[in-house]
């Protein structure tokens, strides 16, 4: 194991890093695969849904609440993630997305959950490689990310201030607004997590905004409005399929 990989375990197993997404965007997350799914019924299987880096299993435990009848499958490699999940989920499974193989057989799902995972990744290709083998053809991948071309992030860059949600360092927030360092290695406009996630063998299929809980109260609203314009949204919200 590199040294960079040890310090980003090191990091991640520390209980004060947060591991838990917002809960609007996980709302709309769920509601947007729930459509996709349908209804779990008696005359059809549930439908297999990872969550892939699930973290404490709030995010999961939402969407739980709109896929009623569905297998709902906790998945992180962080200790700490799974102890914490394990109190909120019917299941939960070790796995590690980066750089490893999850204990899942190919073709096996019919839904994965990527939430606010991406950006914490060393190799996102290999990582998407990863989530295409497990899941069936045609099945689900829901991933939502911060977006680097948030509407602020475009006034902060022109005022020369690092953009909301990048960091330098996992030790302290250097040149931006904040305080709370989350371990972002990565991030994505719209564009540039489209065709990421094209090349890695998906069709997109719909894009969205999410907005931030971050996000100071007098500003929510136009966050809000600006979920309208995902590539100026706060949160891209991307469903794609396997083909």
């Amino acid at each position: 194991m590199s040294n960079e990989s040890a310090d980003l375990r090191e990091f991640y197993e520390d209980p004060a890093v947060p591991i838990a997404s917002g809960y609007d965007r996980s709302h709309r997350q769920a509601r947007m695969l729930a459509s996709a799914l349908g209804p779990a019924s008696s005359d059809r299987r549930p439908a297999t849904v990872l969550d892939v880096g699930c973290g404490d299993g709030s995010a999961t435990a939402v969407a739980l609440t709109h896929l009623a009848g569905h297998r709902m499958v906790g998945v992180d490699w962080s200790q700490q993630a799974l102890l914490r999940a394990s109190q909120l989920l019917p299941q939960v499974v070790r796995g590690e997305i980066s750089g490893g193989r999850l204990p899942f057989a190919s073709g096996s799902a019919d839904a994965v959950l990527f939430s606010e995972v991406i950006e914490h990744l060393i190799d996102p290709d290999s990582a998407l490689d990863e989530l295409r083998r497990v899941l069936r053809l045609g099945g689900h991948l829901m991933v939502s990310t911060p977006n680097l071309a948030a509407w602020y992030n475009r006034a902060l860059l022109c005022a020369g201030v690092q953009p909301i949600f990048s960091e330098v360092s996992l030790r302290r927030i250097h040149g931006r607004p904040g305080c709370q360092v989350v371990g972002h290695l990565r991030l994505f406009t719209a564009r540039a997590l489209v065709e990421l996630i094209s090349a890695a063998g998906f069709e997109v299929v719909r894009l969205r905004g999410a907005p931030f809980h971050g996000v100071p109260r007098p500003l929510r609203p136009l966050d809000r409005m600006f979920c309208h314009f995902p590539s100026l949204s706060s949160i891209l919200l991307v469903h794609a399929r396997k083909v």
